[in-house]
């Protein structure tokens, strides 16, 4: 069966129990965006609980991990396209690739102080960024659209 935080699946006579977080690496909606009942699908078992008889499952696959695959492929100084996800208050996210997203905080959008993150950046939209920052342990990525400008009039003075 399939509920809104994850999936039941007959392992032969016990059910396991696949959360949602454990179902892909990407954002998903619901859990039918993955499977559908009566899928024979291939899972992990990641714990089994004697005392209260339940196992927990997992369908993602260690070889897809969006970190692992950013980690061969990316590092800090790396110029990148990334799509706006969202938009914050003190920032945007922008997905650099499926499973990953960075932040590009107000202070690196541009040269010149940004009041609403909306009057320049929108969903949907693609940037250049540099990566800035990698933190594997806390899975957070910054991102630098200011990094890429021209530096203005004022900056280009006092650096003389």
């Amino acid at each position: 069966s399939i509920t809104d935080y994850g999936v039941f699946v007959d392992l032969g006579g016990v059910d396991g129990l696949i959360r949602r977080m454990d179902l892909s690496w990407n954002r998903i909606k619901h859990p039918s965006d993955v499977v559908s009942v009566g899928d024979k699908i291939k899972v992990t078992i990641k714990d089994i609980d004697s005392e209260t008889k339940k196992v927990s499952l997992t369908y993602k696959k260690a070889s897809e991990n969006p970190w692992e695959i950013f980690k061969a492929n990316y590092e800090v100084g790396q110029v990148v396209k990334a799509t706006v996800v969202s938009i914050t208050s003190f920032g945007a996210f922008a997905q650099i690739i499926d499973g990953i997203d960075g932040l590009i905080h107000i202070s690196q959008i541009a040269n010149q102080r940004v009041n609403n993150v909306a009057d320049i950046l929108s969903v949907g939209q693609v940037v250049d960024c540099q990566i800035t920052e990698i933190d594997f342990d806390k899975k957070r990525i910054s991102l630098s659209m200011r990094a890429l400008l021209p530096a203005d009039d004022e900056a280009a003075e006092d650096a003389e």
